[in-house]
């Protein structure tokens, strides 16, 4: 797993957008952090990317046939973290079966995965994943804080 910075300036943003977009369209992103730095004319947009170093996205749009690379957790995550992702995905496959709704309408993957790595343990740290709004901060917030801080905790919602 690797990071990339870019920094967008508010003026002249073509030649910086371009270098995000073409690196955006040849890696497999796994997260995104995009602040705002307010500084009058000289404000900018700063986008920490984190991507798998190697793993090229597909070229082509919807409907070429062509899937994009899923991601394997259990290369991308130390063994510890993976058991309790995999835990975190029992919880997510229940809470949707319970839900009527497919599982990745809980969460994704890949927000399952950043819970683990950041070591969420606050509802504010949660909403702090891309997608994680606060409806699903509402509804799932104490299980995942209970599975994240004790992850032989029971996979029931």
């Amino acid at each position: 797993m690797q990071l990339k910075l870019f920094v967008i300036p508010i003026k002249n943003v073509s030649e910086a957008e371009a270098e995000m977009n073409g690196f955006l369209r040849g890696h497999r992103v796994l997260a995104v952090k995009k602040e705002f730095v307010a500084d009058g004319e000289n404000s900018f947009w700063t986008f920490c990317v984190e991507y798998l170093d190697g793993t090229a996205a597909v070229t082509g749009g919807t409907g070429s046939g062509q899937k994009v690379p899923k991601v394997d957790y259990k290369e991308v995550l130390k063994p510890e973290e993976f058991e309790v992702f995999s835990r975190l995905r029992d919880w997510r496959k229940v809470t949707a079966e319970k839900e009527g709704v497919p599982v990745y309408a809980v969460l994704t993957n890949g927000q399952l995965a950043q819970m683990v790595q950041r070591k969420i343990t606050t509802k504010a740290c949660l909403k702090e994943i891309e997608g994680v709004g606060d409806a699903r901060v509402d509804k799932y917030a104490e299980a995942l804080l209970r599975l994240l801080a004790d992850p032989s905790t029971s996979t029931t919602p």
